[in-house]
């Protein structure tokens, strides 16, 4: 193919379980850009944690974060694509989970945000590698534009009251699953303003580029990342991926603890 991007998920895609990156994929990615290849992350993770992996792997140029609601160059600070929750919606998943009993993370472009500590905080700090600003979400100052709340959800009391979240929402939010090795079984539901998916976010830089989907290379591992590979030139999945997102997959690579990013670098690209 006449590959012009590469679009690469984070958890699960380059991260292996310990949550380090192989000197395989370091090499791979490093390859491509010798290439001329772009290289696009495009991640459900915020800009403050994307950016450690994007300055970890000395990328450059412009990624995809909050699953889909921002493109932006984080070195140069331009933003060509946002897609904020309107502030209603806001306040009432505040309601929401407030009766619910369930934990709500919220972000704004520069910062994120949560009511107490908790272990989503903890895991938010070993994990993620950022740190909340604590306030009453009823507090929120009214120019604070938040563009993803996160339900961290792990019990099945707490799935099933994200699964009610989730009917509630429904047509008026986005809620799209991302999953992080290292914890198996905690989901990670991203609260995004209706119609943005990674989709959204690989078609605004395309356009911005110049370039036709059908010269990305897709590699991702999420249900998040469907939307993605079911458009790109060339999709591939992840061999620790479910069968879900296999199906969509015009390959199959071996799985993130196995180097597979810099396995289908190598055979395509």
């Amino acid at each position: 193919m006449d590959c012009k991007l590469l679009v690469v998920d984070i958890d699960g895609t380059l991260f292996i379980r310990a949550g380090a990156i192989s000197i395989e994929d370091r090499e791979a990615l490093a390859d491509v850009k010798r290439k001329g290849v772009r290289v696009a992350l495009c991640s459900a993770r915020p800009i403050q944690s994307g950016r450690k992996v994007i300055e970890d792997l000395g990328l450059d140029g412009y990624h995809m974060f909050f699953d889909g609601a921002m493109v932006s160059d984080p070195h140069r600070g331009e933003v060509i694509h946002i897609r904020t929750i309107s502030r209603s919606l806001v306040e009432e998943s505040v309601e929401f989970v407030h009766r619910s009993g369930i934990i709500l993370d919220l972000f704004s472009v520069n910062g994120y945000f949560a009511e107490k500590e908790s272990w989503v905080t903890d895991l938010r700090r070993d994990y993620f590698g950022i740190s909340p600003a604590f306030i009453d979400f009823n507090l929120l100052p009214q120019d604070e534009q938040i563009i993803k709340g996160t339900l961290v959800v792990r019990s099945p009391e707490e799935k099933a009251a994200a699964d009610r979240f989730r009917r509630h929402f429904d047509g008026r939010l986005t809620l799209s699953m991302s999953k992080a090795p290292a914890h198996p079984d905690v989901d990670y539901i991203n609260v995004l303003a209706r119609g943005v998916s990674k989709r959204s976010a690989v078609d605004a830089l395309v356009n911005h580029l110049g370039i036709a989907l059908e010269q990305v290379m897709a590699i991702g591992d999420g249900v998040n990342d469907i939307p993605v590979l079911s458009s790109v030139g060339l999709a591939v999945a992840m061999g620790n991926a479910s069968a879900e997102v296999k199906a969509v997959a015009d390959y199959v690579t071996l799985d993130a603890d196995h180097s597979g990013v810099a396995q289908a670098i190598r055979k395509f690209l």
